[in-house]
């Protein structure tokens, strides 16, 4: 089931931040701000870390473009503070800075399609939000697949680029190449140069 082109359903529950601190966070709260929301499978796995740990190494580029970054699984605020107190070198996501959210009752990977029901844990998805709260890019990965942070960056880089210029990214379309207008015309012109 697609969320493209819809408002992302809302949500308030309870995460985890740095220093073991347990925040409400409201979807609603970052209007004005992009926001990359991920799930993933569960709290000390294998694949996940890495994942975390990629995202915290590209979370100042998020933050340059007005973009906040959101993880969730179905795990419990305790388990996230025990995991982020576990070290990297153990397989721990010590070091992550940004909100790791606890649905623990799977409401938000359920409203997000993206729960695996006879798991109970989500799928690696992933959601690019508008400042408007408006689903721009989803991408659903099966458990063994970890993502590439640089795609939901050069991702989010082409729906900046489309905001403000009003043009559409081709295939590959990276920040300094050019753009097309979503036209007959656009498409032909790309192509002749």
């Amino acid at each position: 089931m697609s969320l493209v082109g819809k408002k992302a359903p809302s949500f308030k529950v309870q995460a985890v931040v740095a220093n073991d601190q347990r925040i409400d966070i409201e979807l609603s709260q970052y209007e004005g701000k992009y926001v990359v929301l991920f799930f993933y499978p569960l709290d000390f796995t294998f694949v996940c870390p890495t994942e975390l740990h990629a995202f915290q190494e590209k979370l100042e580029e998020f933050e340059k473009r007005n973009a906040v970054v959101l993880g969730c699984s179905i795990d419990s605020c305790f388990a996230h503070i025990a995991w982020l107190n576990t070290p990297k070198v153990k397989g721990g996501i010590e070091g992550i800075k940004y909100p790791l959210l606890s649905d623990i009752h799977k409401s938000i990977a359920e409203s997000y399609g993206v729960l695996k029901s006879d798991e109970g844990i989500a799928y690696r998805g992933l959601f690019l939000m508008d400042k408007h709260g408006v689903i721009r890019h989803q991408l659903v990965n099966d458990l063994p697949l970890g993502r590439s942070v640089d795609e939901v960056i050069r991702t989010l880089d082409a729906l900046i680029f489309h905001e403000k210029h009003g043009e559409v990214c081709p295939a590959n379309w990276q920040v300094g190449k050019r753009g097309m207008q979503p036209n007959e015309l656009g498409l032909v012109e790309y192509f002749q140069s």
